[in-house]
């Protein structure tokens, strides 16, 4: 068995530990497979206490795989929970716009990307307001 130095090790080590990495990271964020558009269908109450984050403009909630907010401007807006970069559940709502938690993706309020990352756009869904029920549902 022949021996190597210290330095020749981690040399070895580091360019291994690198190239396993870098293969997992490239092979994750080269999907090309997209999440199929949720058939979404639900009211919410806006007076129960669950969603008293909507009655702020700029606050967010979310329920049933639905990221729901109140714009900056004080519409009632809905997208889906899962961002389109890796099908992760991270979108949150942030500075009028849609925003994943996991990889940086932004999404303007119609769902189209504003970086590299969000370049595949969010799924969107419309919302009605009839009182004080909020009926959020597929586009």
């Amino acid at each position: 068995m022949a021996k190597i130095s210290r330095k020749e090790f981690l040399g070895q080590l580091g360019i291994g530990a690198a190239f396993a990495l870098t293969a997992t990271c490239l092979h994750s964020c080269t999907s090309d497979v997209a999440a199929e558009p949720a058939e979404v269908d639900f009211e919410i109450d806006l007076t129960d206490s669950d969603f008293e984050e909507l009655s702020i403009n700029g606050g967010y909630t979310i329920f049933d795989g639905v990221v729901i907010a109140r714009s900056l401007t004080g519409e009632l807006i809905a997208a889906s929970v899962t961002c389109s970069h890796q099908e992760l559940d991270e979108i949150t709502y942030a500075e009028g716009e849609w925003f994943c938690t996991a990889h940086g993706a932004r999404f303007d309020e119609a769902g189209e990307g504003l970086n590299a990352n969000g370049s595949r756009g969010l799924e969107i869904f419309n919302t009605e307001l009839n009182g004080n029920t909020l009926r959020i549902f597929s586009v």
